[in-house]
C-alpha cells in the first residue's frame, strides 16, 4: 500500500461498511490525511469515537451538493466514491432520489475532482449495473459510464477516473446475511427462487482490490475481481441449517443470477489472472494492459451461475462467521 503514503484521501459515504473497513486499512500506512464525507451526523459522531487517529477529518455533506464537494476536495489527492442509494426496493419507490444521488452525484464528483485537481478517483459499482433490470442498477450503470467518460473531459488536468465492480459483500449492512440471521429464530427462511445464485466477496477483499487498483489504473477502466459464486439456498443452510426454506417468488427488479461482464463487453475485456479489466473505447486508449493480459474470447460473459469457483455450505458458514455484519 505504499502508493497511499503521504496522500490525502477522501471517501464519500465513508461511514458505511466499505468506508469504515477501507479507512481502518489505510490508516496502517503513512497516509497524510483521511477525510470522511457523508450526510449522517450520528454515524459520523459514532465513527469519531472509534477512529481517534489525528489524521482523520469529518465533513458533513451530500454528493448532490457540488459546492460542498468543491470545499471538501481542496487539497485531496485520491477519492473513493462509495456513497449511493443502493437498496433496490427503496430506489424503485423513490426513483427521483436515486437519480439525484447515484447519477447527479456522480457528475458532481467528476466535475469537482477535475476542477479541484484530484489526481485519482475510483468509483464503486455493483454487479446490478451490468444489464440492469431495476432502477438501482440503471443508475449505477449511468454512473459507471459517467466516470469512464470523465477521462475524456479532463483536458490538460492530471485527473483520472476508474471503476471497481464486484458482487454481494459478506458483512455489509442491509445484505442478505443479517436478514437471515435476524429471522432464523422463526424457523423459516424465505428465498425468492431455489435457482438463485450470487457473486460473493468479503469486505477485506473489496477494500484491497480498490487499493490495488489505484496503482493499476490509467483512467477509464472497469476493474472486475474474480470471485466465487454461491447458491442462496446454500447460504440459508449455512446460516440456519435447522430452518425450513420457503420459496416466495422473485421480487420486482430481482434477477435469478447476476452478471459483471456481458458478451457485449467481451471484445474489450482482458483477463489479468486474478481479475478482469474492461477497457474503455477511447480513440486515445492504447491497450495499456496488453503486456500482461489475455484477450477474452467472443461470446464470453462473467455471470454468477456459470462461474468456475463455487462456495460450499461449509465454506459459506466459515465466511459468515469470520465476517460479521459491520454496524
Amino acid at each position: 500500500m505504499h502508493n497511499l503514503n503521504n496522500k490525502t484521501i477522501l471517501v464519500t459515504g465513508g461511514t458505511g461498511s466499505f468506508g469504515k473497513k477501507f479507512i481502518k486499512k489505510i490508516l496502517q500506512t503513512n497516509v497524510d490525511k483521511v477525510i470522511v464525507f457523508s450526510r449522517d451526523e450520528l454515524k459520523q459522531y459514532e465513527m469519531r469515537q472509534e477512529f481517534t487517529d489525528n489524521r482523520m477529518r469529518f465533513f458533513i455533506g451530500d454528493v448532490r451538493d457540488k459546492d460542498r464537494l468543491y470545499r471538501a476536495f481542496d487539497g485531496v489527492d485520491y477519492v473513493v466514491h462509495a456513497a449511493a442509494l443502493k437498496h433496490v426496493g427503496a430506489c424503485e419507490y423513490n426513483p427521483f432520489e436515486a437519480v439525484k444521488t447515484n447519477i447527479n452525484g456522480a457528475q458532481n464528483i467528476v466535475e469537482a475532482a477535475i476542477d479541484r485537481g484530484v489526481t485519482k478517483v475510483i468509483a464503486l459499482s455493483t454487479d446490478k449495473a451490468c444489464s440492469p433490470i431495476n432502477l438501482y442498477g440503471a443508475t449505477k450503470l449511468a454512473s459507471d459510464k459517467l466516470f469512464v467518460a470523465a477521462n475524456s473531459y479532463v483536458g490538460d488536468k492530471n485527473t483520472s477516473f476508474a471503476v471497481v465492480r464486484y458482487g454481494n459483500v459478506v458483512g455489509s449492512r442491509g445484505s442478505v446475511v443479517p436478514f437471515f440471521e435476524k429471522i432464523k429464530d422463526t424457523g423459516t427462511i424465505p428465498i425468492t427462487d431455489e435457482r438463485m445464485t450470487r457473486f460473493w466477496i468479503t469486505l477485506d477483499q473489496g477494500v484491497q482490490f480498490v487499493i490495488d487498483n489505484f496503482d493499476r489504473m490509467h483512467g477509464g477502466e472497469i476493474f472486475v475481481p474474480k470471485i466465487p459464486s454461491m447458491k442462496v439456498t446454500d447460504l440459508a443452510k449455512a446460516i440456519a441449517p435447522d430452518c425450513d426454506i420457503e420459496f416466495i417468488g422473485i421480487r420486482p427488479g430481482e434477477k435469478l443470477h447476476e452478471a459483471m461482464i456481458t458478451e457485449d463487453d467481451a471484445h474489450r475485456t482482458l483477463d489479468m489472472g486474478s481479475y478482469y479489466v474492461i477497457q474503455p473505447e477511447f480513440p486515445w486508449w492504447k491497450n495499456e494492459y496488453a503486456h500482461g493480459g489475455k484477450n477474452i474470447v467472443d461470446g464470453f460473459s462473467y455471470v454468477s451461475n456459470f462461474n468456475e469457483d463455487w462456495l460450499s455450505v461449509e465454506e459459506l458458514r466459515e465466511l459468515v462467521n469470520k465476517n460479521k455484519v459491520v454496524n
